[in-house]
């Protein structure tokens, strides 16, 4: 039986983090998209795992026809999954890449809550400059930096920004480091990504 997953006027990355998750549980599944880019992500997604994919044009909105011939799945899910190599994610600013501000905010949103749903996930993030302006209290990202700390991310924010800033006592979430400790954390990684 085909599942079908409605994914009309859901922003990026929600179609494609339903999709994966429809996919580790059904072998037949349709998506509905209104627009091309969630059409394009979720097509080049399946297409990377493995899966056939097939799409449909009705109206407005785009079916995209998926199916699993055996395990949808990349050759490297297993090597990461089997590898105990850590990964760091460094976040220096409260914005995700350079122009437009408040479009930097949107694309920092995303991001943090696209690594709920990855796979293998960052072992460790630590947030320097004003990237720890969003582990404290009014954040719009704190709802998904705790779901990541109960998951038993390590969550590093520095210290002297925190001060910097005079936002220490709004810490929410992780924990308040020095450069020694995120110095040796980022020497130690196998995998650096900086945000």
């Amino acid at each position: 039986m085909t599942k079908e997953i409605d994914a009309r006027s859901l922003s990026c990355p929600q179609p494609v983090i339903l999709t994966k998750k429809a996919l580790e549980d059904n072998s037949s599944i349709v998506v509905i998209v209104d627009n091309e880019t969630s059409r394009e992500n979720v097509r080049r997604m399946a297409q990377s795992l493995g899966c056939e994919v097939r799409i449909e044009l009705k109206d407005e909105d785009t079916y995209i026809h998926i199916t699993r011939e055996y395990s949808c799945e990349s050759p490297q899910a297993n090597a990461d999954t089997d590898s105990q190599e850590p990964v760091v994610v460094v976040i220096g600013s409260d914005t995700m890449g350079r122009g437009h501000e408040e479009l930097g905010g949107v694309l920092m949103k995303s991001f943090l809550h696209t690594l709920i749903e990855t796979s293998p996930q960052p072992d460790t993030m630590i947030f320097l400059n004003t990237g720890v302006k969003l582990t404290i209290t009014g954040s719009d990202v704190i709802e998904d930096l705790q779901i990541l700390s109960n998951k038993g991310m390590n969550i590093l924010v520095c210290g002297t920004c925190l001060n910097f800033f005079e936002i220490k006592d709004q810490l929410c979430v992780g924990t308040v480091s020095n450069m020694y400790d995120i110095a040796a954390t980022m020497l130690k990684a196998k995998h650096l990504v900086q945000v």
